[in-house]
């Protein structure tokens, strides 16, 4: 039987270590035994998966359309949007762009989306688009700054947030926010509808034809005059749409 520990000297002690590493034993000596072989094959089996948290469905109040529909007024509507969480848009986003102008005004403007300006601000329509858009509705007697409806415009967007790089909005995107936009356009109750660009005309007319086939003719939304423009942003690479957009801006005076 091994000598205890507590007897043996310090030289003992060392050439008892030095001969259990030749051995190979270069591990502390346990109080009960180890079995490696279950250990191994611990290792070796998978781990067990947790079992799936059952995520129950959002109620129907969450949706787009009952949210929209319980807004009372402009106020409520933007608080029901700033709460939304369905669109993946608002996280990526600096601000929430709701609108801008008049609330009581006779034209309403409805755009694509934020841009970075837009986005940094939170008011739509403030970037190098906004600026020719302001220029461009000034020449027919129409601005956002005016007190008087009949010479005031109140503009929004389709979507409320940023796109990433401003990309152009996706059809699932423009589909799950128009219940807000449609309740929008009702609460402030404009006599007509200037859509500019491709994805606002196309979201509220519900068609496939693009903005250069659509712009210059009047339509109708729930029953309010709309008239498709060129957007801006379009003018600003293509001057020459510019005499196009002056015949449409022209249209609008006369129909005003």
């Amino acid at each position: 039987m091994a000598e205890p520990l507590d007897h043996m000297t310090h030289e003992e002690a060392l050439a008892a270590l030095t001969w259990q590493l030749e051995l190979g034993a270069d591990e502390a000596i346990l109080e009960a035994p180890l079995d490696r072989y279950a250990e191994a094959a611990a290792a070796r089996k998978p781990a067990t998966k947790p079992a799936p948290v059952a995520i129950a469905p959002p109620p129907v109040e969450a949706g787009t359309e009952a949210l929209a529909a319980a807004a009372a007024d402009l106020d409520q509507l933007r608080a029901a949007i700033d709460v939304f969480e369905g669109c993946a848009l608002k996280k990526g986003a600096r601000n929430l762009v709701f609108a801008d102008g008049h609330p009581g005004a006779r034209v309403m403007i409805v755009g694509e989306a934020p841009g970075r300006d837009e986005d940094s601000q939170g008011r739509p329509f403030v970037g190098r688009s906004g600026q020719l858009l302001d220029r461009m509705f000034q020449a027919i007697g129409l601005s956002r700054t005016a007190e008087d409806p009949a010479q005031a415009l109140y503009i929004t967007n389709a979507l409320p947030w940023r796109p990433p790089q401003n990309r152009d909005p996706s059809s699932d995107e423009l589909a799950m926010m128009m219940p807000f936009l449609k309740r929008h356009i009702a609460l402030a109750a404009p006599q007509v509808l200037v859509t500019m660009g491709n994805a606002a005309t196309k979201s509220l007319l519900q068609t496939s034809t693009g903005i250069t086939r659509l712009r210059g003719q009047w339509h109708a939304f729930d029953a309010v005059p709309l008239l498709p423009m060129f957007h801006p942003a379009a003018l600003l690479r293509d001057p020459l749409k510019k005499r196009q957009a002056w015949a449409d801006l022209l249209a609008l005076k006369a129909r005003l």
